[in-house]
């Protein structure tokens, strides 16, 4: 069992990230601002009618 273990231990192939990890916070920040950005357009929605 441990053999097995060990053997299919070394088929494991590690793979790079696409992109820099900061580049995944960086897109975060703009999406969640863009989101931010829609949600502050319709703050006074409800008061229209």
């Amino acid at each position: 069992m441990l053999a097995a273990t060990l053997l299919a231990s070394e088929k494991v192939q590690v793979t790079e990230l696409p992109i820099e990890p900061l580049a995944y916070g960086g897109l975060t920040l703009v999406a969640l601002l863009a989101l931010l950005g829609v949600t502050y357009a319709f703050r006074s929605a409800g008061n229209r009618h």
